[in-house]
């Protein structure tokens, strides 16, 4: 009979990291809290930086889970350790006494509404990346074709002192020029602006998904910061901002403005890691015990970690991590004791 792993989290992470682990011959309990799994990954639409649909990277993941049990609808009601073992017990009542438990609890969304500077929850037209990703995937609902001028703020939640997180998010300069491009191809007569603290276009391909939205979309890049967002009578939107290459103030009339939610610790991260005594940073997010050598390896016994729940990433990196986890724990498994 094969030995039980549980893995926490039943995103990118946590589905692959099943996968490779059934794969080296073990039993998979993956733990889910959302009624279905998939995380962010199952919201999105499409992927930078070429476009791809998110469902033909998901889809095949979520077809090939023979030899894994999974659980949705279903949170950790606690986590004890017993001599070499830890005995996990799952609100559904059921319980396993398992050697290794990988976590892979993924990242929330910053919550937009605490920058009150830009109106998210006061004012109608101002949305997340999240929510246009919704209206991408579902179809774009009459009043955007009312819309003449869109634009997108980066590093909402993120690099920010007062927010509470001075980590950058990774993703959402990149997501930001997706979506001001996909947008553009959509409605064409558009202007389009991205307001930005400087572009972190770090991976493969990404410099090039830069040069479409300048080149082929003219999507106006401003460098600066949003200071102010009001509306006026009619309901559009009253954007004030520095553009800090020119050294003067703006203010543009737009009818829809994009924030960009960063990265945020998985609500219930805190709590997790309080039941197995491991480490959590200033930032929120789980401590490996080295970030160079040893990513997926925490500083307790038979825990592992994946994907964002060391912090933000993306999926190819997520993937990546999670296969990399499912050595790992293989490794320790078949290690004898000392």
């Amino acid at each position: 009979m094969s030995e039980n792993v549980v893995v926490i989290g039943g995103g990118p992470a946590g589905i692959e990291a099943s996968r490779r682990l059934r794969d080296l011959g073990y039993t998979p309990i993956l733990v889910e809290k959302e009624p279905a799994l998939g995380g962010h990954l199952a919201r999105w639409d499409r992927l930078f930086p070429d476009g791809v649909e998110a469902r033909t990277v998901l889809d095949p993941m979520l077809q090939d889970l023979d030899g894994i049990k999974y659980f949705t609808d279903t949170e950790i009601s606690s986590i004890n350790r017993l001599k070499d073992t830890w005995v996990v017990k799952l609100s559904n009542g059921l319980s396993a006494q398992v050697r290794a438990i990988l976590l892979t609890t993924g990242f929330d969304l910053f919550k937009a509404e605490k920058k009150e500077e830009y109106g998210y929850g006061i004012y109608e037209r101002v949305i997340t990346n999240a929510e246009l990703e919704d209206w991408f995937k579902a179809g774009a609902p009459p009043q955007f074709d009312q819309v003449r001028t869109i634009g997108f703020v980066h590093c909402v939640g993120s690099r920010d002192e007062k927010a509470g997180n001075r980590q950058c998010s990774k993703v959402c300069c990149v997501t930001a020029v997706k979506q001001a491009c996909e947008f553009k191809e959509k409605y064409p007569e558009v202007t389009v602006y991205c307001f930005y603290m400087d572009l972190r276009m770090f991976g493969r391909k990404f410099e090039d998904l830069y040069l479409k939205a300048q080149k082929d979309c003219g999507i106006r890049f401003v460098r600066g910061r949003v200071s102010e967002v009001s509306e006026d009578i009619d309901g559009r939107l009253f954007v004030k901002a520095e553009d800090t290459l020119f050294g003067k103030p703006l203010k543009i009339k737009m009818d829809m403005l994009v924030l960009m939610a960063g990265m945020a610790p998985s609500a219930g991260t805190p709590e997790l890691a309080r039941m197995m005594n491991i480490s959590v940073g200033e930032d929120g997010f789980l401590v490996p015990s080295s970030i160079v050598g040893a990513p997926c390896s925490s500083s307790r016994e038979g825990v592992f970690f994946a994907g964002a729940s060391t912090g933000p990433k993306t999926i190819p990196e997520t993937l990546s991590e999670a296969s990399a986890a499912a050595l790992a724990i293989d490794r320790y498994l078949k290690t004898p004791a000392k």
